[in-house]
């Protein structure tokens, strides 16, 4: 029963490449060339005998994998089926990790620690989660079902179920009403989502490209007329007037 069980999970690992990723064109092509593939195999084996408490065969075993595939989980780590690490290249998954089911991560994501105290140190990702490449999720914090992280993003708080998160550190730009069925590719649902602090100096400089052309109007509807200096500044017009009838006094 447990090998049957086992050939079911890998049969879904081998299913979830061919879904998510339009370059593979057979199931065996993923067996073979796929190293993200080869990782998930290793680190299945290496958990098992983590768990039997076998922890230096079982590093042996990951070393081997990182060797060959650029991928780095350790045994330690808890990982579900239907798991994607497309590409793969510099990923890494601390210890402490927990990944739920049909979660994928792109090249150069990283599950770390933020602290060498025992215990949780990593983080702990809920189904259907998507870690565009270069991410960095940092730290005992939780993701929930469905969240979409951005490329490059560097997340080190907690990310609420069906939510994209972007930037350093990650902020939350949009919120999935679909859930957590529709698979979306790095993490972005669209071309419509930008960084808020972009969104923000974009605003400013709408608001200074606003105001620049309000002056430029008002110089141009000034430009000849004579002002009123003692309206507009009533103080120190007093104060040159009074200035110059002294000195107008002083030449009598």
């Amino acid at each position: 029963m447990g090998r049957r069980r086992y050939f079911k999970s890998l049969q879904r690992d081998i299913d979830a490449v061919v879904e998510r990723d339009p370059a593979a064109h057979s199931r065996l092509e993923v067996l073979l060339f796929y190293p993200g593939f080869h990782a998930l195999l290793a680190h299945r084996i290496a958990h098992r005998l983590w768990k039997a408490r076998l922890g230096f065969l079982a590093r042996w075993i990951a070393a081997i994998a990182r060797w060959l595939t650029g991928i780095e989980i350790h045994p330690g780590a808890l990982i579900g089926r239907g798991f994607f690490v497309d590409h793969g290249m510099g990923v890494v998954i601390g210890e402490t990790s927990i990944v739920g089911d049909d979660v994928t991560l792109y090249q150069g994501v990283t599950l770390g620690g933020t602290s060498i105290e025992p215990g949780k140190r990593h983080p702990t990702l809920g189904n259907n989660v998507i870690i565009g490449a270069g991410a960095k999720v940092l730290g005992p914090i939780t993701l929930g079902d469905g969240v979409r992280v951005g490329s490059n993003a560097v997340v080190v708080k907690d990310v609420a179920a069906s939510t994209v998160v972007v930037g350093i550190p990650a902020r939350v730009v949009a919120r999935k009403e679909d859930g957590a069925a529709q698979f979306t590719a790095y993490g972005a649902i669209g071309d419509s989502l930008r960084d808020p602090s972009t969104n923000g100096l974009d605003g400013l400089l709408e608001s200074v490209q606003t105001l620049s052309a309000r002056v430029a109007e008002l110089e141009k509807q000034l430009q000849g007329k004579s002002v009123d200096v003692d309206g507009l500044w009533p103080q120190q017009s007093g104060i040159g007037n009074s200035t110059d009838s002294d000195t107008t006094n002083g030449d009598d």
